[in-house]
């Protein structure tokens, strides 16, 4: 039976399409037709059948219902991009789309569920300014969180300081999410605009990659900055905005009074392979940011720094560790990871309390039903 065609406001169509990051040509391919054609859907020349939009809800991950609006929805500008890409200004993959998208709907979710149970959404940090020294701004969250540099050396690796600090972060309510998007598209991404306060973290980088960047966006939300970009503690970047933000990181993850001792007791030796993968395990961090220290307290030469950074390759991808780890996450085990363990419990507070449905709940955290209670049991606080 040949399915019928459907009349739609061709606005929505491309609002759907370029919201979502798919070209004409892509859709084309994947509906079996011509980019002419798809312009002409767009153009109120032709109309789609309802197949076709099925598979255009299922490209753009967008419910069928939203095809047929009357006019495309309000929704919030992306984030400032501050990766510098060239030629690459405003374009991002489809999947860092998706995490927007994602990103933005939690953060409408999470502050209606907060409002529910009269939980509080403003952030409880001060704002922080470019005229604030970093490595000053970096002690005093050190301190405010608890997090001396004995405690960070007693965590078993990278993974429990992860932990810490996001839980530390979303008790100031700052719901931190990671979701997988190409690494040479984004890290993360930070949204000061509305509240609660958002950090992304890319779940594909490493964790110790993730830990970096984790207090780099901090640090935008500390300014008040909406943005996406590719910290990376490395390269020098030209923008102040980013510079203060990686030296904020770098500061908080490696406080100067404490490495300045520490590098003393290795001195002749601190970039000996030995000394950085000792150093990297101790204190959480990626051998890249040590360099960074060492080379800003005059421990080495700008072009020792350069020689020594270039023995080491960008780490591989999450999945590459836990492939050579042999773990493998659970379903309930990957909604935590992703979602965090203030949002879980926001979601089960609700359902407590009948303030959602069951469907509710499963529709936000993305899991089945099987799930469900091993998630929220994990969770509740």
């Amino acid at each position: 039976m040949k399915s019928i065609t459907v009349e739609v406001n061709p606005d929505i169509l491309k609002w759907l399409r370029e919201s979502s990051g798919w070209k004409m040509e892509e859709v084309g391919k994947r509906l079996g037709t011509s980019p002419e054609t798809i312009l002409e859907f767009e153009t109120g020349k032709k109309s789609p059948t309802l197949t076709q939009l099925r598979v255009l809800s299922e490209l753009y991950k967008r419910p069928l219902a939203s095809f047929f609006l009357s006019k495309p929805k309000e929704e919030k500008p992306l984030p400032k991009d501050y990766r510098f890409l060239p030629s690459r200004a405003n374009v991002f993959d489809k999947k860092t789309i998706l995490a927007i998208r994602r990103s933005r709907s939690l953060q409408s979710i999470g502050k209606e569920l907060s409002l529910n149970i009269r939980y509080e959404t403003v952030t409880k940090t001060k704002k922080a300014a470019l005229t604030d020294r970093p490595e000053i701004i970096a002690a005093e969250y050190r301190e405010l969180f608890n997090l001396s540099f004995e405690k960070q050396r007693k965590l078993k690796d990278a993974y429990k300081l992860f932990g810490y600090m996001r839980d530390v972060l979303e008790d100031s309510n700052i719901l931190v999410f990671q979701f997988s998007m190409p690494i040479e598209d984004a890290r993360g991404f930070a949204l000061a605009d509305d509240i609660p306060s958002i950090v992304v973290i890319n779940s594909k980088d490493s964790i110790e990659a993730r830990l970096f960047t984790l207090m780099h966006e901090f640090g935008h939300i500390l300014l008040g900055e909406t943005v996406i970009d590719i910290p990376d503690e490395s390269q020098a970047n030209r923008d102040s905005i980013e510079r203060w933000c990686n030296a904020f990181s770098a500061s908080f993850l490696l406080p100067k009074e404490s490495i300045s001792e520490l590098f003393k007791g290795y001195r002749g030796r601190l970039t000996e392979t030995n000394t950085l993968n000792s150093l990297s395990t101790k204190y959480k961090v990626s051998k890249a940011v040590l360099l960074v220290k060492m080379l800003e307290l005059d421990y080495i030469s700008r072009q020792e720094f350069e020689n020594v950074l270039a023995r080491y390759v960008p780490k591989e991808t999450k999945k590459i560790e836990i492939k050579k780890k042999g773990i493998s996450l659970t379903s309930d085990q990957r909604c935590l990871s992703e979602m965090g363990n203030k949002f879980v419990s926001l979601v089960a507070n609700n359902f407590d309390k009948d303030f959602i449905t069951y469907s509710d709940a499963l529709s936000y955290l993305s899991i089945k039903s099987k799930n469900f209670d091993k998630v929220l049991a994990k969770a509740r606080k």
